[in-house]
């Protein structure tokens, strides 16, 4: 029973921790109807072009493109309402509640990467408890484990923190 020190039960319950929110983080597109309104949360490269790729697929839901880096294109613009002020997931989640605030969809859909669900979903309910949000993860299939496991880290890690209290950072 030497091996049960505190450090080792709380090494066991991140562990744990982070077993369960991998598990429950979404891993398939929800259902988009009609009157819905996409949000597209940037940082990662591949979520925009598969926010444009759900967009063509649902014409009659509207995208918006939260937090603009450098990688929006005259055609993208096109095909999107551009939010560029906000720079952290806490700030996106501001942004997205002053759209629907103004628009009043009938659902929110939220696109980011597998990894950065959980927080960015938790946040967004946290400013709109009134809407439905659904959840349409992008995969991270094609990166390395390494590479998978240190972004899944990462994205508990700021989970953790954001569910304490610091919402910014």
């Amino acid at each position: 029973m030497k091996f049960l020190t505190p450090s080792f039960i709380l090494l066991l319950g991140f562990v744990l921790g982070g077993i369960i929110f991998k598990s429950i983080a979404p891993i398939r597109c929800g259902t988009i109807m009609p009157g819905d309104s996409m949000f597209v949360l940037t940082g990662d490269v591949r979520r925009i072009p598969f926010g444009i790729r759900i967009a063509q697929e649902n014409p009659d839901a509207k995208l918006y493109i939260i937090g603009v880096s450098n990688r929006i294109t005259p055609e993208i613009a096109k095909q999107a309402t551009i939010e560029s002020k906000s720079k952290s997931t806490y700030q996106n989640a501001l942004a997205i509640k002053k759209i629907a605030k103004d628009t009043n969809p009938k659902r929110i859909v939220l696109i980011t990467t597998e990894d950065h669900m959980n927080r960015a979903m938790y946040l967004v309910r946290g400013e709109l408890p009134e809407y439905d949000i659904v959840a349409c993860p992008v995969n991270l299939h094609g990166m390395r484990a390494a590479k998978r496991l240190e972004r899944w880290t990462i994205e508990y890690i700021k989970y953790i923190v954001t569910m304490i209290g610091i919402k910014e950072g």
